[in-house]
């Protein structure tokens, strides 16, 4: 039997609908989208990848429903773009929902083609990258929609810890479609364009009163900022696909590798002299831990995470002699380094994600102590405090903690202290461990002294400087072996460097179980 339709005509067949998906929500949507200063779903996807490398995957899906309409009503790929390509020659699967379709709502079958991608990056063993550019739930398909929400939120969760997921929010991002985001590992924001909230402005109207705009609800600077939902806060598309790449280059591909190695120009045995004097002769002057931590790293590059949330702690990603590390680090110019409610889940946070995909971890700590007050008491700062030490404990992958000043009391546990499980305790001579300063033990420890004396504050004064010359130092700490090494600051790199080349084959496998209880 004949065919209807030659080779040729088939061709042509084809030619035409894979214009009319290309083509999205049309002329006049695409050029709304322009005028927006937004790039479209396939254009983000150009920029993204490796030239050429992008395959589409389930381009011809559609919506299958038949209600208020819907039978008659075309929507192009389902409102998203599925796929996968190279990013600096490396695979990574992708979703980029299409605005200028149906205003991207999801639907059933676009939620089938994001499962299918997850289910594909786990694997093929690669991450995940989201463009989130969507109106929300399609009412038009009623609990189909609110079932393929479902569907995703469990995938990004068997993903967890497998591969990176990355989100990009570049459009509004509202109720139920803000939870995988924010089950996934990092979110980039789009300001002014990148929104998420659960309930929006109207509706926060009506059940309030309280009148409050899109941005200021749910924009890239309340959630980098406030909320520290959000990581980073880009300036349009094209900075975000940049950062979003940079992250990238930092992680390995799943949880089955290593992080890459880049080649590196910067001596691995360079040694500082600046960190010899970077510490200030008083305890009580604050110094810049951020430039502290460029001085030791490669060419002093650094890729900061959630740098506007809780600035007492530092979270990053360097490379020591070409191979990525995660950083944790008190700010002593934020709240005198001090560990509070926020630091200390974006503390635990950047721990457990480095150690699920074989990051080491080095720590810098210039730690006073715990936040003092009542609003850190009543808002959980025992619990919260509890993660980190959750998260160092449970942390496998090389640990190296570097004492550059103040390791006080419970706060010193917190990051990472001989008995958290670091593999090399470093410490410089500048280095203060003991329960707390010299003045508060002081004040303490001889209260009574001090108040039976001729001069009070001349004797506390003698017993804060006898204290301070027999604890707050490094010595006794290394003589019962709680330090491994103090060493000149300048020999900080190389000994970093080499410790993590020791390190790098460590095995330390956790007790058999299901997984652990961390204190959420």
């Amino acid at each position: 039997m004949a065919d209807f339709l030659t080779t040729a005509e088939k061709l042509e067949q084809f030619r035409e609908r894979d214009a009319k998906v290309n083509a999205m929500g049309g002329p006049k949507m695409l050029e709304k989208q322009k005028n927006l200063g937004k790039m479209t779903a396939r254009e983000r996807i150009d920029v993204f990848f490796d030239k050429g490398t992008f395959v589409e995957i389930d381009k011809f899906v559609t919506h299958h429903s038949t209600f208020f309409g819907m039978d008659k009503r075309e929507v192009p790929a389902d409102a998203v773009v599925c796929g996968y390509g190279k990013v600096d020659g490396r695979t990574v699967f992708i979703f980029s929902q299409d605005f200028t379709s149906m205003g991207g709502s999801m639907g059933e079958w676009q939620a089938n083609k994001i499962c299918k991608i997850l289910e594909m990056a786990m694997a093929m063993g690669a991450p995940v990258v989201g463009f989130n550019d969507s109106g929300g739930a399609r009412i038009q398909e009623g609990m189909f929609s609110l079932s393929g929400y479902g569907k995703i939120f469990f995938r990004n969760t068997r993903a967890s810890g497998v591969v990176p997921q990355i989100t990009c929010i570049m459009g509004p991002t509202a109720g139920g479609a803000v939870y995988s985001p924010a089950i996934m590992d990092y979110i980039f924001m789009v300001k002014g364009y990148g929104q998420m909230y659960i309930t929006g402005p109207e509706v926060i109207k009506a059940a309030t009163g309280e009148i409050i705009t899109n941005e200021e609800l749910g924009g890239a600077v309340t959630h980098t900022k406030i909320s520290g939902y959000a990581h980073w806060a880009c300036e349009d598309d094209t900075d975000c696909i940049a950062r979003v790449k940079e992250l990238l280059s930092y992680l390995p591909s799943s949880n089955r590798e290593k992080p890459p190695v880049y080649p590196c120009e910067d001596p691995a045995d360079r040694c500082e002299e600046k960190l010899n004097t970077f510490i200030p002769n008083s305890s009580n002057r604050v110094f810049n831990m951020r430039n502290l931590i460029k001085l030791v790293v490669d060419n002093g590059e650094i890729l900061e995470v959630m740098k506007d949330y809780a600035p007492n702690m530092l979270t990053l990603f360097a490379r020591m002699n070409g191979q990525t590390i995660g950083i944790i680090a008190n700010q002593p110019q934020m709240m005198s380094g001090c560990l509070d409610v926020n630091c200390s889940d974006k503390a635990a946070r950047h721990i457990r994600f480095c150690d699920c995909f074989n990051i080491p971890i080095v720590t810098f700590v210039d730690v006073p102590g715990f936040l003092p007050g009542k609003g850190q008491e009543w808002g959980g700062i025992i619990r919260h405090g509890a993660k980190m030490l959750f998260a160092y404990s449970e942390a496998t992958v090389p640990k190296i903690t570097v004492i550059v000043r103040k390791a006080y009391g419970g706060s010193y546990m917190a990051m990472c202290s001989k008995d958290m499980g670091p593999d090399m305790v470093i410490a410089w001579p500048t280095a203060q461990i003991a329960v707390m300063g010299a003045e508060g033990a002081a004040n303490i420890v001889w209260r009574k002294d001090i108040a039976a004396a001729e001069d009070p504050e001349a004797k506390r004064a003698e017993l804060v400087q006898a204290y301070d010359e027999l604890f707050n130092n490094p010595y006794i700490a290394a003589s019962k072996g709680h330090i491994d090494c103090v060493l000149e600051p300048k020999l900080t790199r190389p000994t970093i460097i080499s410790a993590l080349d020791a390190f790098k084959d460590k095995v330390d496998k956790l007790p058999w179980k299901k997984h652990g209880n961390i204190p959420l």
